[in-house]
């Protein structure tokens, strides 16, 4: 499922993508994360993942499949993972259902097929989980010190997404160690500056280098990595993105949601700038690049091909479906309100959501079923303690993502290991049987906690397809509640209609999952139906012809969604003075004033989205404006779709004598 054609990837996030040929380019380019050949700016993440994917493209060269390989590796990894800590515990029946739940996740599916991040990310947090749980039944201490530092490594990933599992963590090794306080004290104390130490390396080693040896770092508003960290990675993705860099962008799920407080693109895509228009299907769609397939669109919706790249009608709904409307239109940050109800909202149900209710009653059902009565109320034993851990990545991950402001939907792979885990326990746990006359109350409540858990998430799964598929909600349905009551009814052969009811509850998450894989899917952001950036060759060939040896940038333009399908094509150095919404402040204008001077740069694209900040306006008035159909386009393209796939496209020759 997630290595199957990969090799229809494309080029998938074409900002990531832009990263890893730059980064591939110099040691320099690698170490800071370089979004351009020319080391002007970085991506808006730390390298850590990066440099996988740019060790698999020098080792097998530019290709699609490349570039995802090692997120492809990651993924499968974290299934093994999950087995891996579930199984000493818990035993082989739930291990292996858990790592199932795992697989057929659709949106571990759809990260683990993208150069973005995400499967890196859990990747390295359940192994530092892994490594905590065999410090406490070995009772290593330096185990604790090597688990928090994978978290530290884990933080160069993606920042302050990977300290969500922090809070697991500590409660499990407080509650689960077997040592007296004091060393378990001295252990979190040591383990804590363990993480700090590893999260703050790069950094730090970035920040105390001048900036003038080192790119500017995207999306910081201080050209800081700290600044970047606890800012827009930070605090700006839990109360919104309305300080600083970028701005509040349509679909945050917030009383904001539709309004733009800076020039930032509004319901746009990561590539080329594009936006999308009424109806929901991008405008200008890529065109592959060299040495690459185009990949299919994902818009969380199935279809022969892809789940999520269902054909729609204006109306939001999927051509030739009877029901309700699909996904709403606010692009790449649509997640919905901000609530209790988040998770089970339309923009992220059918990425993360099928088993929750099964994993709500699962956590109650696995604590109920280890508890031991011989024993203080406090006092837990190892299953009680496990069930704490995954709680405890449940919870506070799912309460952020049910009140934060700035995320895309593709993020809440976080939530995937504890509720595959959870889910897996609400079954194994419903099967346990009363070794006592004491016990038989225990087993009978058990049984109600995952008829429960089964009917209530036939119900919502039932719901949540209804819009595409009548007929398979009407089947998850009826073939569910016949395998509970054929449960009841007979009792010896309860474990056969129980993997039937869960095998019927697998089929809707298994088909999402798996459409991916049939139509080749790597979408830049998973869940969205928004392609690839546009490059128009014979702007490149312009640029070429009109450019000379001692220009440095092929051209500037204001923002790393319009520059990076170009850096993808050429390889060639492209300046992004905005980073990657276009709104940082990479360079001032004296210092561009000096490029242009001196001919590092002769030519400015301006998109739609552009701010209109004192460089920009320099450009407008002093530059020579180029006829669209010098380089492919005409003065109608120029107007609509620009020929570099961005609305009111207008590319400028920049004079050096003002």
């Amino acid at each position: 499922m997630y290595g199957w054609n990969i090799w229809e990837a494309g080029s998938a996030n074409d900002f990531y993508t832009a990263a890893i040929v730059s980064m591939s380019k110099s040691w320099h380019n690698f170490w800071y994360a370089s979004f351009d050949p020319a080391g002007f700016i970085t991506v808006d993440k730390p390298p850590v993942a990066l440099w996988f994917m740019v060790i698999c493209v020098k080792i097998f060269g530019l290709h699609g499949w490349s570039i995802v390989l090692s997120s492809v590796l990651f993924g499968i990894g974290s299934v093994y993972l999950i087995y891996k800590m579930v199984k000493p515990t818990f035993g082989p029946l739930t291990a292996r259902i858990a790592a199932f739940f795992m697989t057929i996740t659709p949106i571990v599916v759809a990260d683990s097929r993208t150069n973005n991040m995400d499967a890196t990310l859990v990747f390295f947090l359940l192994l530092a989980g892994w490594v905590l749980q065999r410090a406490v039944r070995k009772r290593r201490g330096w185990l604790v010190l090597v688990s928090f530092a994978l978290v530290g490594v884990a933080f160069n990933i993606k920042m302050l997404q990977a300290y969500m599992v922090l809070p697991a963590m500590y409660l499990y090794y407080w509650v689960a160690s077997r040592q007296n306080w004091k060393r378990v004290l001295t252990q979190t104390v040591l383990a804590t500056l363990a993480l700090a130490v590893v999260s703050l390396s790069w950094p730090l080693a970035v920040d105390s280098t001048s900036k003038s040896m080192r790119p500017y770092i995207g999306s910081s508003s201080t050209n800081s990595v700290l600044n970047l960290a606890f800012g827009y990675n930070g605090t700006q993705r839990l109360f919104g993105q309305t300080t600083g860099t970028g701005g509040t962008f349509s679909g945050m799920g917030t009383k904001a949601s539709g309004k733009t407080k800076t020039g930032a693109p509004t319901g746009g895509t990561k590539q080329g700038g594009m936006k999308k228009p009424a109806g929901g299907a991008p405008t200008g769609q890529a065109k592959p690049t060299s040495g690459m397939k185009k990949g299919t669109t994902n818009g969380g919706k199935p279809s022969g091909k892809s789940l999520s790249s269902m054909p729609k009608t204006t109306k939001g709904r999927p051509t030739g479906m009877k029901g309700g409307a699909g996904q709403g239109g606010n692009g790449i940050f649509n997640v919905g309100t901000a609530g209790v109800t988040r998770l089970f909202q339309t923009a992220l149900r059918r990425q993360i959501s099928w088993f929750l209710p099964l994993a709500l009653f699962g956590m109650v059902a696995a604590y109920l079923a280890a508890y031991d009565r011989k024993k203080k109320w406090w006092q837990t034993n190892r299953k009680q303690q496990d069930v704490l851990y995954w709680a405890g990545g449940l919870i506070p991950v799912g309460a952020f993502f049910s009140v934060a402001n700035f995320f895309h939907p593709y993020y809440t792979i976080m939530l995937a290991p504890p509720l595959a885990v959870l889910a897996a326990l609400a079954i194994t746990s419903g099967l346990k049987k009363a070794t006592s006359k004491r016990d038989d109350k225990r087993a009978r409540w058990l049984r109600y906690l995952l008829f429960m858990g089964l009917g209530t998430t036939a119900c919502l799964q039932s719901y949540y397809v209804w819009a595409y598929y009548p007929w398979l909600s009407l089947v998850i349905l009826i073939l569910t509640a016949v395998a509970l009551v054929m449960m009841t009814l007979i009792p010896a052969k309860e474990r056969l209609f129980l993997t039937l009811g869960v095998g019927f509850l697998c089929l809707a998450p298994g088909f999402w999952a798996l459409t991916p894989t049939i139509s080749g899917e790597s979408a830049a952001v998973p869940t969205t139906g928004l392609g690839t950036g546009t490059v128009n060759t014979q702007l490149i060939k312009y640029l070429k012809q009109h450019n000379d040896k001692s220009t440095t940038y092929l051209f500037a333009t204001t923002d790393s969604n319009t520059a990076a399908p170009y850096i993808i094509k050429t390889g060639q150095a492209v300046m992004t003075i905005g980073g990657y919404n276009g709104t940082d402040n990479a360079i001032s204008l004296k210092k561009f004033k000096q490029l242009v001077k001196d001919g590092k740069v002769k030519y400015f694209y301006i998109s739609s989205h552009t701010n209109n900040n004192a460089l920009v306006k320099w450009d407008k008035k002093y530059g020579t404006k180029v006829s669209a159909s010098a380089y492919g386009g005409t003065s109608s393209q120029a107007k609509g779709v620009g020929a570099m796939g961005s609305t009111n496209a207008t590319l400028y020759r920049l004079s050096a004598s003002k």
